[in-house]
């Protein structure tokens, strides 16, 4: 039976075309900003880490925000970080960064212009023949109007995937403050200049990775409809849902 998912979610044209090619080397994904002649290409896919997810419920969210550290030095209670609706297979799973070039001048120097095009948590080998919108558990689909699209903020511009159940232990070193200013975090530095906690108790992980002012979830399925990644995309802006 071939998998048939809510088209208020699915992801649009410009979108599910993006997301396709994002982790395929070679690939295009447009060209260079106020350059049409030069194009963006992917040049490598990197596996950066392995994230655990024991409990199955996975967080794709910003690791803090402003106003939740805030709360949180002073013994408030936070609110709750943006888990997925979806369940995912409890275990360890790989965690991929797509990277592009798009070469450009400026003021006479030349750069490679290497981003990050968008950060992928992956969960089945099987091709993805869908994506849509990742739904989070509080979000009201019947709500969401069209053009709109559900997505986490970031303050910092920095994302993460964490294991929902070791939330309050895996975010911890993201929300401690003296006198409003962050403190060095004891975290393990990941290539792509991400970073990952780890509560060993509960075999759970959170890794960090970099998502302009947030970000859209996607998430991609098989033809039976298993999830089999979760994606958020850095160089995507303004494609629709």
């Amino acid at each position: 039976m071939t998998w048939v998912g809510d088209p208020r979610l699915a992801a649009g044209t410009e979108a599910a075309r993006y997301l396709d090619a994002a982790f395929t080397p070679g690939a295009r994904l447009g060209t260079v900003y106020d350059d049409p002649t030069t194009p963006v290409v992917v040049t490598r896919v990197e596996q950066v880490a392995t994230l655990r997810v024991p409990s199955g419920r996975l967080v794709v969210d910003a690791p803090w925000h402003d106003d939740d550290a805030w709360r949180y030095e002073r013994g408030l209670p936070t609110r709750p970080p943006r888990e997925l609706a979806v369940g995912i297979p409890a275990g360890a799973h790989p965690v991929d960064v797509a990277w592009t070039a798009g070469p450009y001048e400026f003021l006479g120097r030349h750069f490679e212009g290497i981003e990050c095009a968008a950060t992928r948590l992956r969960l089945h080998d099987e091709p993805v023949v869908a994506w849509e919108m990742g739904l989070g558990v509080d979000d009201d689909i019947d709500g969401l109007q069209p053009g709109d699209s559900f997505r986490f903020a970031s303050d910092a511009n920095v994302g993460c995937f964490a294991d929902a159940g070791a939330w309050t232990t895996l975010s911890a070193p993201f929300r401690t403050y003296v006198d409003g200013s962050p403190v060095p975090r004891e975290t393990e530095r990941l290539p792509h200049e991400g970073e990952r906690v780890r509560d060993d108790s509960r075999q759970a992980d959170l890794v960090t990775f970099s998502a302009e002012s947030g970000g859209i979830v996607w998430v991609g399925r098989t033809g039976s409809g298993d999830v089999a990644a979760v994606v958020v995309t850095t160089g995507l802006h303004g494609a629709e849902a």
